[in-house]
């Protein structure tokens, strides 16, 4: 043995190490029956050196495929050798005396951490575990919790996060066990819960959409009620008018019947009445035989003594006169006249300045002349006298042009990123919600600054829905003499032994409509079997062969009967659509529901609204430099928020968004509350429901033409009277829900043709859930960013704390900041075994005096215990300050 001299056991150790570094070199000292048991037993050595050189050596050798073994048994042969009691008794004896050699007290933790932790078994891990325990590890390493040495604090921390705590795994066991039963328990609750919320979701939505469905009824009859109202305002404004100017007309006529009688007193005119009630006006001839000058002026006439009747003499055209005046001359020319009551005649227009007045004037005995025809509209304005806005032809008949104000490019301090949204052109958002909402107001009350801080760019200076169409298989008649197809007979025989019925049963079910004997499954089946052309040939021909019947299969004799029904195919169609009408109704309804309460949610949504504006706000901001600003945006825009990114690439444009509505909109960050069942129509294939609701609407018609014919059928009857009603009502909602949809659609500035509920509603499923995504990611991040502030305010002034009182403290706490620095420099690894290769030694070796050893589920399994452990350091270190 080369013991004699200390300087030739650690060269000897050295080449050791040396040769053990290459594959070939490791394998013969592996191999060779007492290499290893001598190197174990240079620990004997006194050089602290050689024997941390040891040890390194064989920790390395522990963590190679197949080392470890052979290292236990190198320290059951030091064992025997040395007279120990307890295996790793003299290891454990110079751990405790060689407390003034650091490096040597390094490597033998290092050693006991890996030959106790670096095997997979856990029992031998506990086993190894309690053998360093009964020397007195445990106790040793309390004393040493203190040291001032950073690499042996942290060797010791290491063991102490691999130790098996069989104690508390147990309790952590029953824990376990404890939590999955009440996780069971919750769970089962959890399920009950749902199908109630199932249900109660299925009534709030009907009541919902019944809600609705009323409110739009009630709109209609608004409207309705508001154009009557209009027409009558309008009749009534009428009427007024008319009895004005009626009112006008007699107090016309009373002023010139007082002109009449005045006339009669002065004894110019005569009035007489006749028998009928008219009146005749008979001018009177006077002494002098001369007019009144007043009369003559008035009718324009000279009436001579001799004659006694007016002479009509034409005067000079006097000026215009009115026309009650002027018919009144009528009359005097044209002798007596008849005078009936006229209705009142229509106002006259407003007529020039009159003439003096006249005492002789006649009573107007005519109907009034027709107003003048009313003036032309006027002109339109000229191009360029209207408000400085841009109008905007929609393109599309009956809706006016757009008017929309210019929106100015923004100029922003940095470069900003393109948001490539797809814009609304302006003669697009006309009835849409981007007509209603503002952008440009919202980007007063946003911090601009910090968005271009946040998000300005480093470098600055439908499937085509194919049908397959379905193939006729033609049926060929058989020349066998079999009259059905075997396989086609034995399907119908396996469909009737399911039935057990017999075929007079059936035929009878069948043409009474019985649902009750046959279920509708079975109908249904049977509708597969309806006799062919082919099979009708064959069966008639059999028939009038006159041959006998008793000689057919049940299947054929079954078909011979069945296809003597009367209008089988509609019987039977019939008789599908009555058992499957109660399902259908009851799949329909909720899909409807959930488009209409889907659709008149997000349309009437405000805070949605709000949302939309503050991304087209943000949008303009960053585009307007270098697009332009657009007054809307396409909803498929909404997937790009989560693609712009802001510098440090750590947040996305919607991250923002949210942080903006979190500090300035609150009222509006829960806009998600507001849109209702969006996820459940976004399921629904409106398209399909629509042909679903025609559909049943062409078995009812079906339904209600067979009953004609058979009125005695109180099946038919009962169902028809039961589910008609039924059927209205789910072809009004089927109706409400596709106007509604149309109204949610066009609102947004979609095409509802191209745009369907399965494509509209998960735009804003996916937009929703990224929202609250972004939410929970900001509140995240916010929550860290607090906690660290929080704690390197706390490291400072304990820091400051400790170093006024104690110089020594400063030194301890740059100790343990080593400490966790070497621990966060720690990578996970699981492969605790190297394989024997070239340099494999030297590797090892290398790793552990960077980091010490630690098992993957080391800090899981101790992470109570080490919570544990710095509760009690801290609270020890207070009492040591103290």
């Amino acid at each position: 043995r080369l013991v004699s001299k200390k300087d030739d056991v650690h060269v000897c150790i050295m080449c050791l190490r040396a040769i053990m570094n290459y594959q070939y070199g490791f394998n013969m000292v592996m191999s060779h029956p007492h290499a290893v048991n001598e190197i174990a037993l240079s620990l004997n050595n006194k050089n602290p050196r050689t024997k941390a050189l040891v040890l390194e050596l064989l920790a390395a050798v522990c963590l190679v495929r197949g080392g470890h073994e052979i290292i236990l048994s190198a320290f059951d042969n030091f064992k025997e050798v040395c007279g120990e009691k307890q295996r790793f008794e003299k290891l454990m004896e110079h751990f405790r005396n060689e407390d003034n050699n650091i490096d040597f007290m390094v490597a033998c933790m290092q050693f006991i951490n890996i030959v106790v932790h670096s095997v997979e078994d856990m029992n031998f891990r506990v086993h190894l575990q309690y053998e360093f325990t009964k020397l007195g590890l445990d106790e040793y390493l309390d004393k040493l919790k203190h040291t001032e040495s950073d690499k042996l604090q942290v060797q010791i921390q290491a063991y102490l996060d691999n130790v098996f705590d069989v104690g508390a795994l147990l309790e952590d066991a029953e824990t376990k066990n404890a939590a999955l039963e009440r996780v069971e328990e919750l769970e089962e609750n959890i399920s009950h819960l749902s199908e109630k919320l199932q249900d109660t979701e299925n009534e709030a939505m009907a009541k919902i959409v019944e809600l609705e469905k009323q409110l739009m009824q009630r709109n209609k009859e608004l409207d309705v009620i508001r154009e009557i109202y209009k027409d009558a305002n309008s009749q009534v404004h009428t009427l007024r008018k008319m009895v004005k100017e009626k009112e006008e007309a007699i107090q016309r006529q009373s002023t010139l019947e007082k002109k009449i009688h005045e006339l009669e007193k002065q004894g110019t005119i005569k009035i007489q009445k006749k028998g009928d009630g008219d009146i005749s006006i008979l001018p009177v001839a006077l002494a002098s035989g001369m007019v009144p000058a007043g009369a003559e002026a008035a009718a324009g006439t000279c009436v001579t003594p001799a004659a006694g009747a007016a002479t009509s003499v034409p005067l000079p055209p006097p000026p215009p006169p009115l026309p009650a005046l002027a018919t009144a001359s009528e009359a005097v020319q044209n002798g007596p006249v008849t005078v009936p009551v006229p209705p009142p005649p229509p106002p006259p227009p407003p007529p020039p300045p009159p003439a003096p007045p006249l005492p002789g004037p006649a009573l107007d005995t005519t109907p009034a002349a027709p107003l003048p025809p009313p003036p032309p509209p006027s002109a339109p304005p000229l191009p360029g006298t209207a408000s400085p806005t841009v109008v905007f032809n929609s393109g599309l008949a009956g809706k006016a042009p757009v008017s929309v104000k210019i929106k100015k490019p923004i100029k922003t301090k940095f470069r900003m990123p393109v948001f490539n949204w797809v814009a609304l052109k302006p003669n697009q958002i006309n009835g849409t919600v981007f007509n209603e909402i503002d952008d440009e107001r919202i980007l007063e009350d946003l911090n601009v600054d910090e968005f271009e801080e946040i998000f300005k760019t480093k470098a600055q200076g439908p499937a085509i829905d194919l049908t397959s169409s379905k193939q006729k298989i033609t049926q060929k008649g058989s020349n066998k003499v079999t009259l059905l197809d075997a396989n086609r007979a034995k399907n119908l025989a396996i469909t009737l032994r399911k039935a057990g019925k017999t075929a007079d049963e059936i035929c009878k079910a069948i043409h009474v409509f019985d649902l009750k004997t046959l279920p509708v499954d079975f109908v249904e089946c049977l509708m597969r079997f309806l006799p062919t052309e082919n099979e009708v040939k064959v069966l008639r021909l059999y028939e009038r062969e006159r041959k006998p019947i008793e000689n057919l299969s049940d299947e054929d004799r079954f078909m011979m009967q069945f296809s003597k029904i009367e209008r089988l195919m509609q019987k039977m169609t019939i008789m599908a659509f009555i058992g499957n009408f109660a399902e259908s109704i009851q799949m329909l309804t909720p899909q409807l529901h959930a488009i209409i309460a889907a659709s008149v949610s997000i349309k009437s949504s405000q805070k949605l609204k709000k949302i939309l504006e503050i991304i087209l706000a943000l949008g303009n901001y960053m585009n307007s430099s270098k697009r332009g600003a657009v007054y809307g945006f396409k909803l498929q825009s909404l997937d790009l928020l989560l693609e712009t990114k802001s510098t440090d690439r750590k947040q996305t444009l919607l991250h923002y968004i949210s942080n903006v509505v979190k500090e300035k909109y609150q009222h509006v960050s829960l806009f998600y509350n507001e849109l209702h069942y969006v996820e459940k129509a976004a399921a629904v294939s409106l398209e399909n429901v629509l042909l679903d609701v025609k559909e049943l609407q062409r078995g009812l018609d079906l339904t209600k033409r067979e009953y004609t014919m058979h009125d005695h059928n109180t099946m038919l009857k009962e169902f028809i009277q039961n589910n008609e009603g039924k059927l209205k009502k789910l072809q009004d909602d089927a109706k409400i829900a596709q106007d509604a949809f149309d109204d949610a659609v066009k609102y947004f500035g979609e095409n509802p043709k191209t745009t369907p509920p399965s494509v509209f509603f998960p735009v804003f499923v996916r937009f929703v859930k990224a929202y609250k995504q972004a939410e929970e990611e900001n509140e995240l991040r916010k929550k860290q960013e607090q906690a660290l502030m929080e704690k390197l305010m706390e490291q400072e002034a304990m820091m400051e704390q400790q170093d006024q009182k104690s110089p020594s403290h400063k030194t301890k706490r740059q100790q343990q900041e080593l400490i966790a620095e070497l621990r966060r420099r720690q990578v996970k690894d699981n492969r605790h075994v190297y394989e024997g290769k070239d340099g494999a030694i030297e590797d090892i070796i290398t790793d552990l005096r960077n980091q010490p050893y630690r098992r993957a589920d080391a800090l899981r399994r101790s992470v109570r215990r080490r919570f544990d452990d710095q509760t009690l350091r801290s609270a020890n270190g207070t009492e040591i300050t103290m």
